[in-house]
């Protein structure tokens, strides 16, 4: 398959059945659906849509692990010209139920698993005419009975470039989610200058979570070259070593955390020489896990460095500069821009262009950047402040026309591969009556690349412990963005304005560490 043919995603799934009909072209566990199968059910599911009214540009939201569900549902979306919007699963239920109002869907999927999730905002969905249960429906219609209802020839609704395809959601400083809509010329971007070396005869492994662009991107840039898609639902070290070897899979793209999970479990006498590409990103590495991780499969590896708003890429460190003829300072770089992105560092004071070798904020250009955040023109504004620019919120040089991470404009943490933004942990911390001030911040983990921490001025006899201020956040956060440690001090830094000196907490704990962002 020609990937630089791909208009949109209903050309992915009828070209592929086309060219390789009966081939297999996704697994999952047992279960394992040819080309034309897919196609069959994605026709199934337009036709469902379209009973439920979706047209062009309607929102469908999807709340689950990874699983088939979700491409029968992207690509029968496709048909409508409709667009999927991918919910964190790990969010807490209010949280969930946010993104579901905020999107303006009226169709909702989602799995059993999340059945208590859901009785506890059902009542709160403002715009959702029909709830889809993949599993156990109880009150609901189940996926299976509701697909299975339509046959599989569907109206094909025509798109344009400009028409949002996915629209997955990103925190804000504001503690606000930011739902960024990807255009199907975002796609043809991104298909069109990313050399990641996949065909027919790939089979690319995808364990990062659907409702992330590693995720969803990763699995759909192999699909447009016809490569089979290999799935976990969840990731797990060992069964995903056992599955490299099982389905002999050739490409991956895996956070930090993952590589380093899968050095700490026992490999020996597992067969990985069938890797030939693995793409790293999204968060901090330590050279000591990359190089390990390197020897552990022995194929070639690459660096991906960008963004939710730029459809997933940015940079890119190839496999030469890892090789062991390589720079060893190229390791800590993020790479060099990918084909056709325009990158420049600008003054956040002044306006201007920076040269090489002086720290500012990460500019982009290129077809990839997202068309705006959903009814939010005032942060899109902020984030594309015009000419196509797309401003990174991270802080970085040039060198020899490769990028360097310096710091976060934003503040963001990378835990793992997700986004935590600390404002929002604040905000929620802040609510505890023993809570006088805190400040939250990324330090650095070796299992997680980094996670945050509270630093706590604590209210004049209030007693609270740790313990209670952890509690406190597990129940108004998702888990991922719960601090994992807790520290008391007297007093917090501000600068006149009376913002948090975030970069003087941080550096003690950073001090010795060269990578800030993978």
């Amino acid at each position: 398959m020609d990937s630089s043919l791909v208009k949109g995603f209903a050309d992915i799934i009828d070209m592929g059945a086309d060219a390789l009909g009966d081939r297999d072209m996704l697994i999952m566990g047992d279960e394992r659906l040819t080309w034309n199968d897919m196609q069959a059910r994605a026709g199934q599911v337009a036709n469902a849509l379209a009973a439920e009214g979706i047209g062009t540009q309607d929102r469908v939201a999807f709340i689950d692990k990874n699983s088939i569900e979700y491409f029968e549902l992207a690509f029968g979306a496709a048909y409508r010209n409709a667009v999927t919007v991918a919910v964190n699963w790990r969010l807490a239920p209010p949280e969930m139920a946010y993104i579901v109002n905020d999107s303006q869907a009226t169709v909702l999927v989602i799995h059993e698993e999340f059945a208590e999730q859901l009785t506890t905002f059902e009542d709160e969905l403002e715009h959702i005419k029909r709830i889809v249960v993949i599993g156990a429906a109880g009150n609901h219609v189940s996926f299976g009975d509701w697909r299975d209802a339509h046959g599989s020839h569907c109206e094909k609704i025509a798109n344009g470039d400009e028409d949002v395809c996915s629209q997955l959601y990103t925190s804000g400083t504001t503690g606000l989610p930011k739902g960024a809509q990807t255009t199907n010329a975002n796609f043809q971007a991104l298909f069109a200058t990313v050399d990641w070396d996949m065909d027919e005869a790939s089979r690319n492994l995808c364990v990062m979570p659907l409702f992330h662009i590693a995720g969803s991107g990763w699995a759909l840039f192999g699909m447009a070259n016809g490569a089979t898609t290999v799935m976990m639902r969840e990731f797990d070290p060992v069964a995903g070593l056992q599955i490299v070897e099982s389905e002999a899979t050739t490409h991956a793209i895996f956070v930090p955390a993952i590589l380093q999970f899968f050095l700490m479990v026992p490999s020996d006498g597992i067969d990985l020489s069938s890797m030939q590409y693995i793409a790293y990103g999204a968060s901090p590495i330590t050279e000591d896990v990359l190089v390990k991780s390197m020897e552990q499969f022995g194929c070639k590896y690459f660096q991906v460095y960008g963004m939710t708003e730029t459809t997933g890429a940015g940079t890119t460190l190839p496999p030469e500069d890892h090789g062991s003829g390589a720079d060893p300072k190229l390791l800590r770089s993020a790479g060099k821009p990918i084909r056709g992105m325009e990158m420049k560092i600008i003054d956040a004071d002044t306006g201007e262009e920076l040269p090489d070798g002086e720290v500012g904020e990460v500019w982009m250009r290129h077809g990839g950047n997202m068309k705006g955040y959903w009814n939010m023109p005032e942060e899109t504004a902020k984030a594309m402040p015009g000419d196509g620019w797309l401003r990174s919120g991270d802080a970085a040089y040039m060198e020899d026309g490769y990028l360097y991470i310096y710091d976060r404009v934003k503040d963001m943490i990378i835990s793992g591969g997700e986004n935590v933004y600390p404002a929002e942990i604040e905000n929620a911390l802040m609510g505890h009556a023993g809570i006088a001030d805190v400040a939250v911040i990324g330090v650095p983990d070796e299992r997680w690349g980094e996670v945050g921490k509270a630093l706590v001025i604590p209210v004049a006899d209030s007693g609270v412990t740790a313990d209670e201020i952890m509690e406190h956040a597990r129940e108004r956060l998702a888990g991922f963005k719960c601090p994992k440690t807790v520290d008391f001090v007297e007093a917090i830094p501000r600068n006149a304005s009376g913002k948090i000196l975030k970069r003087e907490l941080r550096d003690p704990f950073w001090e010795g560490h060269d990578r800030r962002v993978g």
